[in-house]
């Protein structure tokens, strides 16, 4: 397997700055989308330039009426012990980690194929049925939000380099996923399964339809390092690549 690092994962955006210390990613579509819209270092800051980086984003941001900052630190570096303190220091800073997987489609378990569920690529017929489904999804995260997504959804729709997936349990819309799809790999991107209909093995369908359609390439994907799913990644043989640490903070 080539090296993969989190620089293979797709962030939409464009690159506004880039300099020695970090790349400035902004999505002028997607306001609202935290990880859209960040400074990536591009090796680990002093507490000093980690100030000046924050300086910088929240001006830029409250330019465009941003009410967050996201900043992710260089794979598998630990937060050095002042940068940890400096953030201790204020408890609207979160800070948290993310998982870096992959896996050749032939080594992905076995499923058990179900009447009950029935996993297609998203077509002009069931292009609905995939919007209204995940516009649920995005509301969580308010109706203005969900709205924006729409648009990005129907972006991807007519863009090549993107597969959407829909998954039905029993007629009903139950999880959908999307995939990039590179030179050499296809990346898992928002793998969800309706809250109801969770632990029916919707979620393996979804991804064995990928692994299906993608037998040439490697599969990737990115978990939250404090979740629950990495730990089912692993037991489908994903292999562990990589660690990177991120913060976030929102303003009121």
């Amino acid at each position: 397997m080539e090296k993969i690092t989190f620089n293979d994962i797709y962030k939409p955006g464009l690159t506004v700055l880039e300099n020695d210390l970090f790349i400035h990613n902004h999505n002028p579509d997607m306001l609202l989308q935290y990880d859209s819209n960040f400074i990536a270092f591009k090796k680990m800051p002093s507490v000093q330039e980690f100030e000046e980086a924050h300086q910088y984003l929240r001006g830029f941001h409250k330019k465009y009426g941003q009410k967050h900052v996201r900043f992710y630190f260089p794979d598998d570096e630990e937060l050095s012990g002042d940068l940890l303190a400096y953030f201790q220091k204020d408890d609207d800073y979160t800070v948290g980690y993310l998982e870096l997987f992959a896996i050749h489609p032939g080594d992905f378990p076995e499923v058990r194929e179900m009447e009950e569920i029935i996993v297609e690529n998203v077509t002009d017929e069931t292009w609905n049925e995939y919007l209204l489904f995940q516009y649920e999804q995005d509301s969580v995260y308010g109706e203005n939000y969900a709205e924006k997504k729409k648009d990005q959804h129907l972006s991807n729709y007519k863009d090549e380099s993107f597969q959407q997936i829909i998954a039905f349990y029993k007629g009903r819309a139950a999880g959908a996923v999307d995939v990039i799809i590179k030179e050499n790999t296809a990346e898992i991107d928002g793998l969800l399964v309706h809250e109801e209909l969770q632990k029916k093995g919707i979620g393996s369908r979804l991804q064995k339809s990928v692994m299906d359609q993608f037998k040439d390439k490697t599969i990737i994907l990115v978990a939250d390092g404090e979740d629950t799913p990495k730990d089912m990644y692993r037991k489908q043989n994903y292999q562990y690549l990589a660690k990177q640490y991120n913060l976030l903070k929102v303003y009121e």
